[in-house]
Order: structure tokens, then C-alpha cells, then sequence
């Protein structure tokens, strides 16, 4: 069934990029979110801004933890000043909060274990927006627990994969 366009704007991207700078110094809180039939399988990621815009996006095969980590990617990559990522992934929080990525970077990019990080194709971009700027944060939220912008980041990631296309607002 044909459920309209594959991909949906209402913003452009450039217009993302004018208010951060009006908003220099305070931090641009984002949620983030992804969402797999399957795992792996076809899969959807989201960001979303309170009361703002947002984004989301469909891969027709991957796993929810790419779907996590590209959320946050995609988030990182719309916003030029101080951002705040909000997500219900231990995976993308611990890694910064923790700072696993130091580690995998030294050991060439291998777990503890000496095993290939998974989904190194994406940390490696996400790893390196954040260490060319000194003004990103991640924050952990519970997932499914009512926080009504977690809750809306879900619904757009599970929306993108439904329709099965991007969507802007």
C-alpha cells in the first residue's frame, strides 16, 4: 500500500543551525530513540527536540542497537551548539559516560575482549563529532517509563519504520 512520499520535510536543515546559535551556551536538549522488527531486521531511528523539530529514519535491515546509535548520530549532526542527548540506551550513554570509546580507540578499536566493536562504521563518526567539540552531554532516561519526550522519540522511530521512510518537522 502506497502511503505517500518517502521522505517528508517541513524544515530545512539550515534552519536547525540559525537557532542554536541564538541559543549559544544553553544546551539544546534532545531525545533520542531506536526502534527494530526483528533484531536484525528492518529498523527505525529518531531525534526529537521538546516542542521543536525532529527527525527519523528508516533502514530496511539492521539491529536496535544501530538504530540507537544512529539516533544519536543524527542528533549530533543537526545541531552545532551545546546539546544534551537524552536516551533510554545504556549502549550510547555508558560508551560516553563511561568513556568506553577511549579505550576502544586505543585497542584499535576492540572490546576487552580483543573482539571488533559492533557498529564501528557508525561510533567512529559518533565518537569524533563528539571529541571535535566540548559542549556535548548524554543523558540516561528510563525507556517506556512515561517521560513523554522519550515516549514521542519512540513513536517517530517506530513511525519511520512503519511507513518505511524518513520524516522531518
Amino acid at each position: 500500500m502506497w502511503l505517500g512520499s518517502p521522505s517528508v520535510t517541513l524544515f530545512e536543515p539550515d534552519d536547525l543551525k540559525d537557532a542554536d546559535s541564538v541559543l549559544a551556551g544553553e544546551p539544546t536538549t534532545v531525545y533520542t530513540d531506536g526502534a527494530c522488527s526483528g533484531n536484525p531486521g528492518p529498523g527505525g531511528w529518531a531525534w526529537v527536540v521538546p516542542d521543536g523539530p525532529f527527525a527519523a529514519g528508516f533502514e530496511p535491515d539492521t539491529t536496535n542497537q544501530r538504530m540507537e546509535v544512529t539516533a544519536a548520530l543524527k542528533a549530533l549532526q543537526a545541531f552545532e551548539g551545546p546539546v544534551l542527548i537524552v536516551s533510554d540506551s545504556t549502549y550510547v550513554v555508558h560508551c560516553f559516560r563511561d568513556h568506553w570509546w577511549r579505550n576502544w580507540i586505543r585497542r584499535g578499536w576492540k572490546n576487552k575482549n580483543r573482539q571488533p566493536i559492533a557498529n564501528r562504521d557508525l561510533w567512529e563518526v559518533l565518537v569524533d563529532l563528539y571529541r571535535g567539540r566540548d559542549n556535548v552531554e548524554f543523558q540516561w532516561v528510563k525507556g517506556h517509563s512515561g517521560d513523554r519526550w522519550n515516549d514521542e522519540a519512540d513513536r517517530l522511530a517506530v513511525e519511520a519504520l512503519a511507513l518505511r521512510c524518513d520524516l522531518t518537522g
